[in-house]
């Protein structure tokens, strides 16, 4: 599995309203633990995005860390149109800009700015199209931004090899926990 598509919840649907949110951390590392899994066990070369604010963000950040133990993988960003940052808050575009100068290949789908909605639904196919499969930070009773792939990238295992990793509320629980534990063990230590 050469290429793996990557999307998630915005922060207003996870109730995340500052960088500093405890949860970004959480988030972080799962995608970090199953980004891992992929390079490793799947071959996985190239992780492709949207690089909208939330997740998807937060991933891009994810993948540029893991370069430092994995020089060979690589961050695509896929825009849906020009200038999709345009309306979003400082620290987010200064955020997101940070990431695409590092990524490996940024193109915008639609080469002009946000016109409808048909310029999301074509970022959903071609991310599809251009992928094997699909990391998502994902709860079935919460749809949210995330559904669009989710459901496309279900089509498409219907007709092809195509794969869905999901990241669940379990899962976040789990490793929410796990974190916690090793925060104390390591204050413990310390003393």
């Amino acid at each position: 599995m050469k290429v793996v598509a990557i999307t998630g919840y915005k922060p207003n649907e996870l109730g995340i309203f500052d960088q500093k949110h405890p949860g970004i951390r959480v988030l972080k590392a799962a995608y970090r633990e199953r980004m891992i899994r992929l390079i490793e066990d799947r071959g996985t070369e190239w992780f492709i995005t949207s690089a909208s604010p939330g997740c998807e963000i937060w991933a891009c950040e994810v993948i540029l860390e893991l370069k430092e133990d994995y020089p060979d993988i690589r961050l695509g960003i896929l825009l849906p149109f020009l200038e999709q940052e345009a309306r979003w808050k400082e620290p987010v575009q200064a955020q997101y800009l940070s990431i695409l100068e590092q990524a490996d290949f940024v193109e915008a789908i639609s080469q002009k700015p946000y016109t409808d909605p048909s310029q999301l639904r074509n970022k959903t196919e071609f991310m599809i199209q251009k992928s094997q499969g699909l990391l998502s930070v994902f709860d079935e009773e919460h749809g949210g931004s995330a559904k669009f792939l989710v459901e496309r990238a279900r089509m498409e295992m219907e007709q092809s090899d195509y794969q869905l990793f999901l990241i669940t509320q379990d899962d976040l629980s789990w490793l929410e926990q796990e974190l916690q534990y090793n925060d104390q063990s390591g204050s413990e230590e310390d003393v």
